[in-house]
């Protein structure tokens, strides 16, 4: 940890890029920091020998993410066609090293309003659902919000404005109204926000396997994809109408009434887990970043999506 803790905190170089790769001493080395990383420090890193993304770990991030499983997630979705190809995994220096996706874009909320992009975006999630690949990880949604609660409380910190004991109550009466078995649980990537889409430019396709990939894999594991879905809508915030196209060109029209119904009733989920997670943050993250602002939109939006399911479900808990 101790390195970690050092690459994370010093001046990102040529020389630390000889650390990490040896083979680019004597080379001509171009880096750029990369923005979106709230967690991690992240850096493109170019030479002739190629292009890639180092991803270092932010400090204390081993309290709820299993380098291992992550590593072993980004290896079998690169085989899948939905993931960039692995370079180089050093868990002891606290890095991860994956080909950097060139010739293209990082998608916006904006982008999940464009009905003509729903196949490209919908694609890639159908891939790692259906791609029949075993992840290490069990992500049960209730057990992880436990967790999150655990660690928490580990760090003895403590915000009275937010019912966390009764909100994780409400969410377990909701679990045993959902019944959704781990054996029926499918891989799922569970940090579907905007900017984990990567979309190649129409003029580069012809160098690529596919028009749209993921990045990002470090909660992935085994989940109810449902899940999955409703933690993207709870990150992209679309109106419904946007949110009926997307499920619409996931299920391909079939069991259409049954998956918005079981996405609707996780949406609360992945709020109140990311609500904790910032809570987490706040408390041991060297990042700057507005961690407690960011939890609160969480915990307001976990809130009235349990109004919502209530009004258009009758769910109440």
């Amino acid at each position: 940890m101790s390195d970690t803790t050092r690459l994370l905190d010093q001046e990102f170089t040529a020389d630390v890029c000889h650390q990490l790769l040896p083979d680019w001493k004597g080379l001509d080395i171009r880096i750029s920091q990369l923005s979106g990383g709230i967690t991690n420090k992240l850096y493109r890193i170019r030479s002739e020998k190629g292009d890639y993304t180092v991803r270092i770990y932010g400090d204390k991030t081993d309290l709820f993410i299993n380098r291992d499983y992550e590593a072993h997630t980004i290896q079998e979705m690169a085989k899948v066609g939905v993931a960039s190809n692995m370079i180089k995994y050093m868990p002891e220096l606290g890095v991860t090293i994956v080909e950097f996706i060139g010739d293209s874009i990082v998608l916006t909320n904006d982008h999940f309003l464009d009905s003509a992009l729903y196949p490209k975006i919908v694609a890639p999630i159908q891939k790692i659902h259906s791609s029949g690949v075993r992840l290490k990880q069990i992500f049960n949604p209730l057990v992880e919000v436990m967790k999150m609660s655990a660690i928490l409380k580990r760090l003895d910190a403590r915000y009275k404005e937010f019912d966390i004991s009764g909100t994780i109550q409400r969410l377990i009466k909701l679990s045993s109204i959902i019944n959704i078995p781990e054996n029926e649980y499918t891989p799922c990537h569970n940090d579907l926000l905007a900017d984990n889409f990567i979309l190649i430019n129409d003029d580069a396709r012809d160098r690529y396997d596919a028009p749209m990939y993921i990045i990002d894999w470090e909660y992935a594991g085994m989940a109810p994809r449902y899940y999955d879905i409703a933690d993207m809508f709870q990150e992209i915030l679309v109106p419904r109408e946007s949110e009926k196209g997307i499920v619409a060109e996931y299920c391909n029209d079939e069991n259409f009434e049954r998956t918005l119904f079981l996405i609707d009733l996780f949406k609360p989920f992945p709020d109140i887990y990311w609500f904790l997670w910032s809570l987490i943050q706040l408390n041991i993250s060297k990042i700057k970043f507005d961690y407690y602002t960011y939890g609160k939109t969480k915990y307001d939006n976990a809130v009235e999506n349990l109004k919502f399911i209530e009004n258009e479900y009758g769910v109440a808990v």
